[in-house]
């Protein structure tokens, strides 16, 4: 597990393969420290297992992730978010995040709103029901709070600090972004639609069905 905090940005040093699987090589410091093979860091939110080496490591990618995720548009001297899975007993300063991309969307447009900046993305309508105002969202594996949500997407707002220390300010309108949504709606979601939860087709969660499972 992650908590979509980037420790820091590496930069992608090589990709070798094809649609079949592909091996990265990526540049970086911090994240190496403390770091064995076997181990996982997420890589713009994508859980990957790693060999570390002497400022770099490498991770392979498999065709679903590939697939699933904006991996395959990386080309080399691209900069990359990075961070180590979260130690027991660590600070959760994001929210639990699974580096299990659910989607790829893009970027409509970036606003400036006072220190601020407004990013737009577009979502697939499959991840898009599972995004709520207030709620939480990792983006290329940042963890935000999503301040609008519309047909056509989500709405984040960006402060300097986030834009400045990750790769979000270097995104543009069309560029491909990694989205995460709070796994905690996917449970709701299943635990709505089980069989005898009483709480199936009734649009909405109801009192007896939340105490009934602990809520």
């Amino acid at each position: 597990m992650f908590t979509g905090i980037i420790e820091e940005t590496g930069t992608l040093l090589s990709v070798r393969g094809d649609s079949s699987g592909v091996r990265l090589e990526i540049a970086a410091s911090k994240v190496l420290e403390g770091t064995a093979p076997g181990d996982s860091i997420a890589v713009n939110g994508v859980c990957l297992t790693v060999t570390p080496g002497d400022g770099r490591f490498t991770a392979d990618a498999m065709p679903e992730t590939l697939r699933r995720t904006s991996l395959h548009a990386l080309a080399p001297g691209a900069r990359v978010n990075l961070e180590r899975a979260v130690a027991a007993g660590g600070r959760l300063g994001g929210h639990l995040v699974s580096g299990h991309v659910d989607a790829c969307g893009r970027v409509i447009s970036l606003e400036r709103d006072g220190i601020a900046e407004l990013l737009r993305v577009r979502l697939p309508s499959e991840v898009a029901r599972y995004v709520a105002v207030k709620g939480s969202v990792a983006l290329d594996g940042v963890s935000l709070t999503v301040t609008a949500v519309e047909d056509a997407g989500l709405t984040v707002s960006l402060i300097p600090h986030t834009r400045a220390t990750t790769t979000l300010g270097l995104l543009r309108p069309g560029s491909p972004v990694n989205v995460e949504v709070d796994v905690i709606a996917r449970y709701v979601e299943r635990l709505l639609s089980a069989p005898g939860s009483g709480a199936a087709g009734q649009g909405g969660l109801t009192m007896e069905f939340l105490k009934e499972n602990g809520f």
